[in-house]
């Protein structure tokens, strides 16, 4: 679990709802998701769903991730 949006480096923790991912993990925020990108990954063309939350006993033993991935120059839609 990322805790930014790729595209516009909004804070995304574990428990906030309004992250979206593709299949392989990349992280968007929803205003991204809805108005730049059009429900689709920029980075692979997939299909960008609601992130599923993890169960708070969970992220004590599996903690998210703290790697902050960010395009400094914005997304554009996939190709």
């Amino acid at each position: 679990m990322r805790p930014n949006c790729e595209c516009c480096n909004k804070d995304l923790p574990a428990e906030t709802k309004g992250a979206f991912v593709c299949s392989f993990e990349c992280t968007f925020c929803e205003e991204c998701v809805s108005s730049v990108l059009g429900g689709v990954c920029p980075n692979c063309g997939g299909g960008l769903v609601p992130r599923p939350p993890r169960a708070v006993a969970l992220l004590a033993k599996y903690p998210a991730s703290t790697q902050r991935v960010h395009k400094p120059g914005g997304c554009a839609k996939a190709a």
